[in-house]
């Protein structure tokens, strides 16, 4: 494939074999965005039930109504990306370097409630969820992890470099994820009955996060370079929105990952409760994300082999189907007896979850590719910011469904709040529920993606049909 005349046409140097310092610079930003974006979905429900004193039911009532917010502010964010204009920095950095600070504040005020306000009443405490989760959220995060997730197919167009790229910014989400465990893990066994302790501690983790986030936000930002070839003309607003109505492989790739993302969610809400209440030692919330996030450690490098043999779609299927099995396990084993079980169900259902989410970034990535040779318009803003829109309806689906599940299982954030055990049954009901939510939207992903239509034989000759018109027009 010859691109380097219609690269030139656009002012972009030619093509060029990505190196290590780039692959890390990519899976920096993945590592900083989930300081944020992952410990709200970690710990933000524990944080309200056991320190401030919210019920289940009314935090996951708020995750549905932010996050279905923050999915419409993605397609403004994904517009205004497209309309950008590339400047020294290029299209993308410039969103990452204005807005990645104000994401770090927003997401330290998150956990400051009782810091800021110690009297803080019930209702108060609800209006500062609400405005305080919306703004890091729906508008700074928004902002920042739509430049960064529309940057990869500009970064390359060789689809093993993509799976590398998307391996990469798994292992950087990974890193983060065990961070945020083994910093938080502690702080919580030691002060779960004594939760102004607990808000102290949090209060400086996340201020510390604030300085760490930065830093590998700046790496990213200027080790990372634009290298795929676009057409020089800016895509207007008519020409966007053909994305979403033109676009069959994103349209299927979309509805398989608001599934997904509902089962991946709902996890992530209850693993500290599974922690904390089934497993009965708030030190194995540690040990489970361990358990779950090495298991990257066996999905990445199977990604680029997987992509060269079998493809992407088939190996979305398979890492679901190791997603249910671990559901499964995590469901039925006898995790108050026998907690060290709990890992292994974890490590299964991170096989699954890493290797399908992976995946879920270079198909993303191909339908870009898709849609330019259908309409003759390269919007990756756009393309990024509707698949964004739809895992945002999965997370906001995952933390609702999570959220009632502890209600639905006789949770009481009342008795937490204030230091005294649940009611005998709840343990076991909240083991249930994770473990059936899990297994039955990782099914329906499943079924979803049976019919996503872009083969790896197809995507190969989009891309080729796309240089030869580019060559032809230079």
């Amino acid at each position: 494939m010859d691109t380097t005349a219609s690269t030139a046409a656009v002012g972009i140097a030619a093509p060029r074999k990505l190196t290590l310092r780039n692959y890390l610079a990519y899976a920096a930003g993945d590592a900083a965005n989930n300081l944020s974006f992952t410990m709200a979905g970690m710990f933000l429900i524990l944080y309200y039930t056991n320190v401030v004193g919210i019920e289940g039911a009314v935090i996951g009532t708020m995750f549905l109504a932010v996050r279905f917010a923050d999915a419409f502010t993605d397609l403004i964010a994904g517009r205004a990306v497209d309309a950008k204009k590339a400047g020294k920095l290029g299209k993308f950095r410039p969103f990452i370097l204005w807005f990645s600070l104000p994401l770090l504040l927003t997401s330290m005020a998150i956990y400051s409630a009782r810091t800021f306000f110690p009297d803080i009443s019930p209702g108060a405490a609800v209006a500062y969820m609400y405005v305080t989760y919306l703004l890091m959220g729906s508008v700074f995060y928004t902002l920042v992890n739509i430049a960064y997730g529309s940057m990869a197919p500009a970064i390359t167009q060789d689809p093993v470099e993509r799976g590398r790229l998307a391996a990469f910014r798994g292992y950087g989400a990974a890193f983060a994820i065990l961070g945020l465990a083994f910093a938080i893990a502690p702080q919580i066994r030691a002060n779960i009955e004594n939760p102004l302790a607990l808000q102290r501690s949090l209060f400086l983790t996340t201020a510390a996060f604030v300085v760490v986030g930065m830093a590998l936000y700046l790496f990213l930002v200027f080790n990372t370079r634009e290298q795929v070839a676009r057409p020089a003309t800016p895509v207007s607003m008519k020409d966007s929105l053909k994305t979403f109505t033109t676009n069959k492989p994103l349209i299927w790739l979309s509805l398989g990952a608001v599934l997904f993302l509902t089962a991946v969610t709902a996890l992530s809400t209850l693993s500290s409760y599974i922690a904390i209440y089934v497993q009965q030692n708030p030190q194995y919330i540690a040990w489970n994300i361990l358990a779950q996030t090495a298991a990257i450690a066996v999905v990445g490098p199977l990604i680029p082999v997987i992509v060269r043999t079998v493809g992407k779609r088939a190996g979305y299927v398979a890492f679901g189907v190791a997603t249910i099995v671990g559901a499964a396990v995590l469901a039925l084993s006898p995790l108050s007896s026998v907690p060290l079980l709990g890992p292994v169900a974890f490590f299964l259902m991170g096989l699954g979850i890493n290797g399908v989410n992976t995946l879920m970034w270079a198909l993303e990535a191909d339908t870009v590719e898709y849609g330019e040779w259908r309409t003759g318009n390269r919007t990756e803003g756009t393309t990024y910011a509707a698949f964004s829109f739809t895992r945002k309806m999965g997370q906001a689906l995952g933390g609702f469904v999570g959220g009632f599940a502890l209600t639905w299982a006789g949770f009481s954030a009342a008795r937490a709040s204030t230091g005294e055990p649940q009611e005998a049954g709840v343990a076991e009901a909240v083991q249930l529920w994770t473990g059936g939510i899990i297994a039955g939207f990782a099914l329906l992903s499943l079924v979803v993606m049976a019919f996503y239509p872009l083969t790896e034989s197809r995507f190969r000759e989009i891309t080729a049909e796309i240089a030869a018109r580019r060559a032809a027009a230079t």
